[in-house]
């Protein structure tokens, strides 16, 4: 599709032999030499700093240049600049428009211009017009519309990034993976849809209605050339809690009834269609990744790299003291008393950028975070922050850079509490940021980020009682004894493997008697479900026991919790906060070890007939399957099969009873209805639980027919 359109005049004086009749705006030749190919059917799209190409077609009479001049004028809202069409071969300047004819290009009837923009051109909607002028007379036309984006490919662009695989992976992907839960992490696949139609349209559109477009649109427009500026109105604009025509409402306890709940969110195209779709009404509902996946799809599609990012145990550090204050009663019960919290995971976006407002120290890889925590210069967004600054402690670099820094890096203290009295204290140096990681480039595996925001930490003394984190253990020694004496007591909790939902959980509790006396010991172990981002909530299994040690004793403390203690409160991807207090009876010495874990959850079969690379238009079929490995029957089953751009609505298959080993299936045909890749969503549910047992995405490639 070239966009051959008959051009409209629009005004005109005198006598001019040479009329225009079509423009010809090339777009299959200009989509792939400017690397836009599939981001719109309506709109030629070109990079800035790139020449373009536009062939003007004349009605009967020939154009005669040494006679006829004609000039185009490129029209960003009430601004134009007028640009002489010239015969040249000279090299583009990169700071103004130009517009050139070379030789070949001028035929009996028609005229091939060669267009170039400023390389720091305003990412917009621009229109064009041209104008065939003599010394007497002017006539003008309306030739159309084209958007023009920024241009990783050319290296005098601030958002230039140096490898073709880094802009294969940061721009041109419409895949990704986003890394949620614990440490020892899930994944889960999200499609970007940034080739889905309307999806370009939609992010000129979130630029246009921007609180800073309706405020002064000109100054909006002139600042736009800078993505720093850019990234920070974009970022604003995906959550909805500044009262803007923002596209994401958050929400994270609670009924979702009244939208979607955030986790059966695959991809973007669907939210961003849904915003455009209801007049820019927010869409209900988003949490972290949905927020940045989002955001990464809009950054993306107007041409900045970026990359989704997810920080393990994340601080929100409420008053900025780098100190987060975790509560935990004498027998193990974490408790909700603290305004600051870790969440178990936090995901923002990374975009690469020269800041040209700081130096070239600070270019770079900058954190853009669009989930509404804390404002910044009177709104909800943070960024862009350079990566740099944070591992480099520099506070003073914009934007937000202590919050961040917070993030990964602040220091936890966990109090044991007997009614209002603090009996026992931990310093945790090593949780906050234990593991920052994205997709790699080219492949699903985690790409390990941490080391890119922060150094290692010094080793810190303790205060009452020290904790280390090692692997998936963690292990306490004691409180330092009056008189300076060494810790004589070390405590431990580990989780054996990786629990799945219909399984038992099985842990263990190691003490070591490091003294040469003996000990009377009471241990008190808590297991409470909590969301992702909060403390835990009501506790579904306690154990407390007497424990007698001798001198140098090592003791080893098994406990399991069988499904029938948890499968009321527990589902797949459910996070539980396990804790143990040991307190020692004779001393009244308290010794606290804390473990944090991912449920796994049993697996859905999706099978794509003929393999996962499926043409667009054409009928394929999918077989999704899900086998009870629970050890008891299962009432009321459910099987839903879902995928934008794939199906229609929700295909479902249910059983009044599933008996253990029995499978369930769901036959479904799927049309992808555009070229792209594709998610195809399935979720197994039971009456016997509230919640989504198992859920799984199988990645599906489309190609045009």
């Amino acid at each position: 599709m070239d966009f051959t359109q008959q051009t409209k005049r629009i005004w005109g004086t005198g006598n001019i032999q040479c009329q225009l009749k079509f423009v010809n705006f090339e777009a299959c030749e200009n989509h792939n030499a400017h690397e836009t190919e599939g981001l719109s059917k309506k709109h030629l799209v070109v990079r800035r700093g790139k020449p373009f190409k536009v062939t003007l077609l004349f009605s009967t009479q020939t154009w005669n240049p040494h006679r006829e001049r004609l000039v185009l004028e490129v029209w960003l809202g009430t601004r134009s600049e007028r640009i002489p069409v010239q015969f040249s071969e000279e090299r583009y300047n990169p700071y103004s428009w130009s517009a050139k004819i070379y030789p070949g290009d001028v035929h009996p009837q028609s005229v091939m211009v060669h267009i170039c923009s400023p390389v720091k051109s305003s990412v917009a909607l621009h229109h064009l017009e041209l104008h065939i002028e003599t010394r007497q007379s002017r006539r003008s036309y309306r030739l159309g519309e084209f958007v023009l984006l920024y241009n990783p490919w050319l290296k005098d662009d601030p958002v230039y990034i140096p490898l073709d695989v880094q802009r294969q992976e940061y721009i041109k992907s419409d895949y990704g993976v986003v890394y949620m839960g614990t440490h020892q992490h899930n994944r889960r696949p999200w499609s970007f849809g940034q080739y889905e139609p309307g999806v370009l349209e939609a992010c000129l559109t979130l630029l246009e209605i921007s609180p800073q477009h309706l405020g002064d649109e000109n100054k909006d427009y002139i600042q736009r050339e800078d993505p720093v500026y850019l990234s920070r109105v974009i970022c604003a604009m995906v959550n909805f809690d500044d009262g803007d025509k923002g596209i994401l409402e958050g929400r994270w306890h609670g009924s979702y009834k009244d939208g979607v709940n955030p986790i059966e969110w695959s991809g973007s195209a669907d939210i961003l269609h849904r915003w455009v779709s209801s007049n820019h009404s927010a869409v209900r509902y988003g949490q972290c990744w949905v927020f940045a996946s989002v955001l990464c799809t809009v950054m993306r599609v107007l041409g900045i790299p970026s990359r989704v990012v997810t920080v393990f145990n994340a601080a929100h550090d409420v008053n900025g003291d780098l100190i987060i204050e975790e509560y935990y009663s004498s027998t193990g019960e974490k408790l909700d008393l603290s305004k600051d919290s870790v969440w178990n995971f936090h995901v923002w976006v990374e975009c690469w950028m020269r800041r040209g407002d700081l130096g070239a120290k600070f270019d770079g890889w900058q954190v853009v975070d669009p989930t509404p925590q804390e404002k910044s210069a009177g709104l909800f967004r943070c960024g862009p922050c350079p990566v740099v600054a944070i591992r480099q402690h520099c506070f003073g670099a914009p934007y937000d850079t202590p919050f961040i820094y917070a993030s990964v890096d602040a220091d936890i203290v966990k109090l044991i509490l007997q009614g209002e009295k603090e009996v026992g204290r931990e310093l945790d140096t090593e949780s906050v940021g234990q593991l920052i990681c994205t997709k790699s480039i080219g492949s699903d595996a985690p790409e390990n980020l941490t080391g890119t925001y922060k150094s290692k930490k010094a080793k810190q003394p303790a205060i009452t009682v020290n904790a280390q984190m090692c692997g998936s253990e963690q292990t306490t020694p004691s409180s330092s004894s009056p008189g300076g004496m060494s810790p004589s007591l070390e405590v431990s909790l580990s989780i054996d493997g990786v629990p799945s939902v219909g399984e038992s959980i099985s842990m263990c509790v190691t003490v070591t008697n490091q003294s040469s006396s003996p000990r009377l010991l009471k241990e008190h172990v808590n297991a409470q479900l909590k969301e992702f981002n909060s403390n835990p909530e009501k506790s579904f299994w306690k154990s407390h026991k007497e424990v007698r040690m001798k001198p140098g004793e090592v003791l080893t403390l098994h406990h399991t919790i069988p499904p029938s203690e948890y499968e009321s409160d527990l589902a797949g991807d459910d996070i539980v906060n396990v804790a143990v207090v040991i307190n020692d009876v004779n001393t009244e010495e308290r010794f606290l070890a804390t473990q944090e874990f991912s449920m796994s959850s049993p697996q859905i079969t999706i099978e794509i007939e003929g393999g996962d690379s499926v043409q667009m238009n054409k009928e394929h079929t999918a077989q999704v399957s899900f086998i009870n490995t629970f050890t008891k029957t299962v009432d009321g089953a459910v099987l839903t099969v879902e995928g934008s751009g794939l199906l229609q609505g929700k295909h479902v298959a249910r059983m009044v009873l599933l008996q253990p080993e029995e499978k369930i299936k769901k036959t479904v045909t799927i049309v992808a209805t555009s070229a792209g890749t594709k998610l195809l969503m399935a979720t197994f549910s039971h009456s016997n639980s509230t919640k989504v047992i198992s859920r799984s995405f199988h990645k599906v490639s489309v190609t045009a027919a």
